[in-house]
């Protein structure tokens, strides 16, 4: 019985030390707006953001499985997941936190205006769609007006 108590404890020790890793962020080469972005995700998980300049991005977003038609201009890892473009930050918490099944990230396409990392001072955001993607294929995951 202890032995099963202590690799129990063990199982939870090293899980939650993976969930506290930093959060790596490959971008475009230079961009900004990723920047703001990483800003607010470092600020909200309260971790460490580690920024990678990736030429061959398109090759890691190929290989964790984000569909073409839903790319940004930077793709992070967290805890196992994939997060492609101004996912808002509030929205990744909640998919980390139900681990949906088939489910392997959340993406915003392209770089709407609103978006996290993308307001822009005295200009509306535009709406736009969060959509899961995974083994399941991809749907709808959240609608925000910007």
């Amino acid at each position: 019985m202890k032995f099963h108590l202590a690799a129990a404890a063990l199982m939870l020790s090293a899980t939650a030390a993976s969930a506290a890793g930093p959060i790596v962020v490959h971008r475009d080469p230079g961009c900004g707006c990723c920047e703001q972005w990483a800003a607010q995700a470092r600020t909200q998980f309260d971790r460490p953001v580690r920024m990678v300049d990736d030429q061959k991005r398109s090759a890691l977003q190929r290989a964790r499985g984000v569909p073409v038609s839903l790319s940004s201009c930077h793709t992070a890892l967290i805890d196992g997941m994939v997060f492609e473009g101004h996912v808002p930050i509030a929205d990744m918490k909640r998919v980390l936190a139900q681990r949906p099944r088939g489910v392997s990230g959340l993406a915003v396409a392209g770089m709407p205006i609103g978006s996290p990392g993308m307001e822009v001072p005295g200009r509306r955001g535009d709406p736009y769609v969060v959509t899961a993607f995974g083994s399941n294929g991809t749907r709808i995951y959240a609608r925000h007006q910007g």
